[in-house]
């Protein structure tokens, strides 16, 4: 009799699961696992997700609003090789690398110093004849093949729990990836993929300066900033967002790299389209840096012949 009811106990909760969902997943995943929480429902397993302030979003230009106070950040430490290895794993929602030292950004409007933690990546998917675009952000409705997203906590907290706490605790810096050239920076990294296969996996690699794998210092002025969320479950609020619109340039071929590994075990679906669609800006602002004021040379050689001509006339 107890056996019997252990038994009718069990197909209740598997059936109960079935109706509810179980864990979160990307939309990618739904036919392996129907029953799973694809990004729509993602508020039936952590409410927050259906939050106010929540990422990513799509950047409209023409609404964003110049704030004189976004100078171009201080990166400190990103040109240094840290001596202890990076931790790497497959994760079963992304490639996440753990940072063995902690560099910090402050100035461009932050009010104060943040150390990173970890970064990991979202990406599309290979197409027919041209590879998917799988950015979560999007600048004028235009997304490209990937996204690289480097994890911050403010300095005087230990980690993410605790920097939560705080309505400024977290922040997060986005770098676009577009399809380019073969880009070498990122070859210790992608070499590293064959060895966190799925889900769980974990690696060593060697540690970089992470300013190696982004785009020259001397380029990262233009940028927009808003507040918004985590992109995964928990959905955190609470999150200060830096777009940058200089993107970093990989490959095609080093970009499919990322789809050989997978979101769980052998045979099970490779791990692609791992982003989140975007989400609405509700009554949230959208600034752009001091930097992107900067007129094109197009239109200063214009300028320069405009006041040439202006100037000439006045003395003749």
């Amino acid at each position: 009799m107890e056996l019997l009811f252990l038994v009718l106990f069990s197909l209740h909760i598997l059936k109960t699961e079935a109706l509810v969902g179980g864990h979160w997943c990307y939309q990618s995943q739904k036919y392996e696992h129907p029953h799973c929480e694809d990004p729509r429902h993602w508020y039936l397993t952590e409410a927050s997700c259906q939050g106010n302030k929540q990422s990513p979003i799509n950047i409209v230009t023409k609404n964003a609003i110049y704030d004189k106070s976004l100078k171009p950040l201080s990166f400190e430490g990103y040109d240094v090789k840290g001596s202890s290895k990076w931790n790497i794993e497959n994760n079963g929602h992304t490639v996440k690398v753990t940072l063995s030292t902690f560099p910090k950004i402050g100035g461009g409007g932050l009010g104060r110093k943040y150390k990173a933690i970890e970064f990991h990546l979202h990406w599309g998917t290979e197409g027919v004849s041209q590879y998917l675009p799988g950015s979560e952000h999007s600048i004028d409705g235009e997304k490209q093949a990937m996204e690289l997203h480097i994890v911050h906590i403010r300095e005087d907290v230990s980690d993410v729990t605790e920097a939560k706490k705080n309505a400024d605790g977290v922040a997060v810096l986005a770098f676009f990836i577009k399809v380019k050239e073969e880009n070498k920076n990122f070859a210790t990294l992608i070499n590293e993929l064959e060895n966190i296969k799925y889900k769980g996996q974990t690696a060593q690699m060697e540690a970089l300066p992470l300013s190696s794998l982004l785009p020259p210092e001397e380029e990262l002025g233009r940028y927009y900033r808003y507040e918004g969320s985590l992109t995964t479950p928990d959905c955190h609020e609470g999150v200060i967002w830096t777009v940058f619109e200089r993107p970093i340039e990989l490959s095609i071929v080093q970009i499919s790299q990322f789809s050989t590994v997978h979101f769980e075990g052998k045979n099970s679906t490779s791990m692609a389209e791992n982003f989140r669609p975007a989400q609405f800006l509700n009554e949230r602002k959208v600034y752009w840096s001091s930097a992107s004021i900067l007129l094109p040379p197009a239109k200063v050689l214009m300028l320069v012949l405009m006041l040439t001509y202006i100037l000439s006339s006045l003395f003749q």
